[in-house]
């Protein structure tokens, strides 16, 4: 007799992934305390200790739905993912000569946050709705084109490191609903391409990221600072770290934005190599838990949700400390449930309650 089950319960949530975020997360909140102590900043940990409360309510509210029914309601909330993006342009908050947050009671939520939650959703339903085994031309476009929209939008606030970040997960989504290599191939040479129009639209600024990070020493006092003062903090750190609250080039914030984007390099100085590679182990670990997931997804389309999380969380990663030690130019990518930001990790802690989500359905008849 065939037996079947419903929903899991607490105990079938996956508390191992749950120890590595927990584990993550209070790092975090460690170094954020650590880089901010000492100056006006004083205060910012206990900020993303709240952030991060109500992340994990949301994580929790996230799983408990259908994720069949949030896929069902895919276009709805693309549709509402453009007239966000489409209304912070309008009329959202600046900062940094960038257009990128709208006011909530109180605090300042940066829509495109929201969006790669809803790209996730919204791809993970296209691809599961294509049932050849091999991708056509035509549904490669559509996705490119799903994605493309609200990547323009982004771009223009101007925001090219979020922007970016919707790119893996189509990727993904088109690798594992069997694209082909001819196709492919056609594509990066499209790309290939399309550079000396790209380059073209970025603003002076953002051509200087991508100039500098190849020889920052040419202007050490302009562009060329964040990269440099990351560089040593990250090298004058060594192997075990100079402790906690004890980083000169941290406490004297010579590197900048140390409690969000450049984080690692204070990590890297007030724990050394050891730190920040027990932290690369926690996120290793952690892609391998979603990866995990995935594999044992109950059908296709949480199977794509699962795998559009991994691809943004492991893209977030990769190229933020890439970036700090000046292998790729600075974009403003944070590393997830370290860095702080409330929208970011609000962000990370929805998706992971999609996993969640997917986890708990896996045997359900």
């Amino acid at each position: 007799m065939s037996s079947t089950r419903t929903t899991g319960g607490i105990r079938d949530y996956d508390w191992w992934m749950m120890a590595i975020v927990f584990a993550i997360c209070t790092t975090g909140v460690v170094e954020i305390w650590s880089a901010t102590h000492a100056s006006g900043l004083a205060g910012m940990h206990w900020r993303q200790v709240s952030w991060i409360g109500m992340g994990l309510v949301g994580m929790f509210l996230v799983s408990r739905l259908d994720y069949h029914a949030v896929l069902d309601k895919a276009p709805i909330l693309y549709l509402i993912g453009l007239v966000a993006l489409v209304a912070v342009l309008a009329a959202g908050h600046s900062r940094f000569g960038a257009k990128r947050w709208i006011p909530i009671f109180g605090e300042f939520f940066q829509v495109s946050e929201l969006v790669k939650l809803i790209i996730i959703i919204v791809v993970a339903r296209f691809f599961a709705d294509v049932r050849s085994e091999r991708l056509s031309l035509i549904d490669l476009f559509k996705a490119g084109a799903l994605v493309a929209v609200p990547l323009g939008l982004i771009l223009l606030q101007p925001d090219l490191g979020t922007a970016l970040v919707l790119v893996p997960v189509a990727v993904a989504g088109a690798f594992l609903a069997g694209l082909q290599w001819k196709h492919a191939a056609a594509l990066l040479l499209a790309c290939a391409m399309m550079v000396p129009v790209a380059w073209h639209s970025l603003k002076p600024y953002q051509k200087d990221r991508v100039t500098t990070f190849l020889r920052p020493e040419d202007d050490p006092k302009g562009s060329g600072y964040q990269i440099l003062q990351s560089k040593i903090a990250v090298g004058s750190g060594g192997f075990w770290g100079k402790g906690l609250g004890n980083g000169s080039q941290n406490q004297l914030g010579f590197v900048p934005v140390r409690y969000s984007d450049f984080i690692v390099a204070a990590l890297a100085e007030e724990l050394g190599f050891a730190g920040v590679f027990v932290v690369l182990v926690l996120y290793t670990a952690l892609l391998l838990r979603l990866i995990q997931n995935a594999q044992r997804a109950k059908d296709r389309a949480g199977m794509f949700l699962v795998m559009g999380v991994a691809a943004i969380l492991g893209f977030h990663v990769l190229v933020n400390v890439a970036m700090v030690i000046g292998f790729m130019p600075v974009t403003g990518i944070p590393l997830p449930l370290m860095s702080y930001g409330g929208s970011a990790t609000l962000f990370i802690f929805l998706a992971l309650g999609l996993v969640m989500n997917v986890r708990l359905r896996r045997f359900v008849n």
